[in-house]
């Protein structure tokens, strides 16, 4: 199986000015036009909201001004918190972004897990999964009645997966007729998610599962300590800040280090040489995550690290096209 190549983005950057916040915004859509001519296989955007840092609040907006740059790279929104947006306006600006990006942009529809975003947008925590799933079969059921113009491009309606780390969530992605996308590799998700579907008289759909292991960002430089000297802050804000979020919610991104040297050790966040990666990926690494705004990292090493996976390392690995 070939390496498998992704970047992307939240677009937190803690203690940011507004030009700061405003460049890495614009650097993302540049990036996005390069990855999308130097053959990678998605771009993935995240949505959270009420956080310190910025971290990306309108996934759709980010989607549509990559949608606008590219013409090849499928975009995929993960995860899309449906609670929080009234479902026949998500139902059109998902049918109009499918038109703008040609069908590009797929979904992980998920609840979410910080309390905090239901209570800036006046949403219930405590009846959580039964929301979700109403607004999303409501959904489906105005994409079918064609109650929502226009109809989406892709039929009948963008592909969809539904999201989650539990066993409620493999069961309601079955009831909902909706692949399944585990937040972590364990096993007894997918099993869970296949025995309801078939109870309820139909076949699995795609489980796209985490991988077990391995790192979840990547990023290349010609001197690894050298970057992790200079930029190694960056890396450990993200980590951080996400131990602070998720609690018992366990992910395979989720890396417990309290400092660099930790984070080092344990190869969440992995920084190498482009030849080294080359060898992992030959070696059995089947995904390669680029995270070119981690923490708000500058401009350089972001395009330098982007610029040696793309150039450098996915040629390499990639299977030469048939003759």
């Amino acid at each position: 199986m070939a390496t498998s190549f992704v970047t992307r983005y939240d677009l937190r950057v803690p203690d940011a000015t507004p030009a700061q916040r405003q460049e890495v915004y614009a650097r993302a859509v540049e990036q996005a036009a390069y990855v999308d001519r130097n053959g990678q296989d998605a771009i993935m955007v995240s949505e959270h909201h009420a956080s310190e840092d910025g971290y990306l609040p309108s996934p759709m907006l980010l989607a549509s001004a990559f949608a606008a740059v590219t013409s090849r790279v499928p975009i995929t929104i993960s995860a899309l918190l449906v609670n929080l947006y009234e479902p026949a306006r998500l139902a059109e600006d998902i049918a109009v972004l499918d038109h703008l990006s040609a069908g590009r942009v797929s979904y992980t529809l998920g609840l979410g897990y910080r309390p905090v975003e239901y209570e800036l947008h006046g949403r219930s925590w405590s009846t959580r999964g039964k929301d979700i799933e109403e607004r999303i079969l409501r959904m489906l059921d105005l994409w079918a009645s064609g109650a929502v113009t226009p109809a989406p491009y892709s039929q009948p309606h963008p592909f969809l997966l539904y999201g989650g780390g539990s066993p409620a969530a493999a069961k309601r992605a079955a009831r909902l007729g909706l692949g399944f996308q585990p937040q972590h590799g364990d096993r007894a998700l997918k099993t869970t998610y296949d025995e309801t579907c078939r109870a309820l008289g139909r076949e699995p759909g795609m489980v796209l599962r985490a991988p077990f292991g391995g790192p979840a960002n990547v990023f290349c430089a010609e001197d690894p300590d050298e970057f992790w000297e200079r930029y190694g802050h960056h890396l450990l804000a993200d980590a951080t800040s996400y131990q602070e979020w998720h609690g018992e919610a366990g992910s395979y991104v989720l890396d417990p280090s309290r400092t660099v040297e930790e984070m080092r050790a344990a190869g969440v966040y992995l920084v190498t040489t482009a030849d080294e990666l080359v060898d992992r990926c030959r070696d059995g690494l089947r995904l390669v995550t680029s995270h070119p705004a981690c923490g708000g990292l500058p401009a350089e090493p972001s395009w330098a690290s982007l610029r040696l996976i793309s150039e450098t390392v996915l040629p390499a690995v990639r299977p030469a096209p048939a003759a």
